[in-house]
């Protein structure tokens, strides 16, 4: 399986769109597109996580949890994590306590952080769960049903 930004390659920088429109951002705030193939046959579902493993937390950041996304799903469009995107799938809350993708915020001034989209191939239709759990139940539950998963990594610095 393999996970793409359109128009950016493994370690290349996030745009100002995609930088979130508080907490120190003035971005748009806008999750990028993407788009996979070669997903296994046997997928019934897929999830997507963005994870910061460089912010300042000691534990990183999570800045998207997606599930329930459609088994014949390949693609998101730039701003499906947009809270009233009507998409076709569940979104978490962030670790900034807001659902759906909450962009790059990294301080001012730090090294490049990295942002790893990471698309899971499940092996169920629907978690099962709703969006007010926390997302790291949410997360677990991912894990627990991951046939596949693929990665890009990405970069931001403000």
């Amino acid at each position: 399986m393999k996970l793409s930004i359109p128009g950016l390659s493994d370690y290349g920088f996030l745009s100002k769109q995609n930088e979130y429109n508080a907490f120190g951002g003035n971005g748009d705030n806008l999750s990028p597109a993407l788009s996979w193939e070669n997903a296994p046959q046997q997928a019934k579902s897929f999830a997507l996580t963005v994870y910061d493993p460089d912010a300042p937390t000691g534990s990183g950041f999570w800045h998207w949890v997606a599930f329930n996304i459609p088994a014949d799903t390949t693609a998101l469009k730039a701003g499906a994590g947009y809270p009233d995107a009507q998409a076709r799938f569940t979104q978490a809350s962030s670790d900034f306590g807001q659902p759906g993708y909450g962009g790059c915020c990294p301080p001012e001034g730090d090294i490049p952080h990295r942002y790893i989209f990471t698309l899971h191939a499940l092996s169920c239709e629907d978690l099962g769960v709703t969006a007010d759990l926390p997302n790291a139940v949410i997360r677990f539950l991912i894990q627990m049903h991951t046939l596949q998963a693929a990665s890009v990594i990405t970069l931001y610095q403000r």
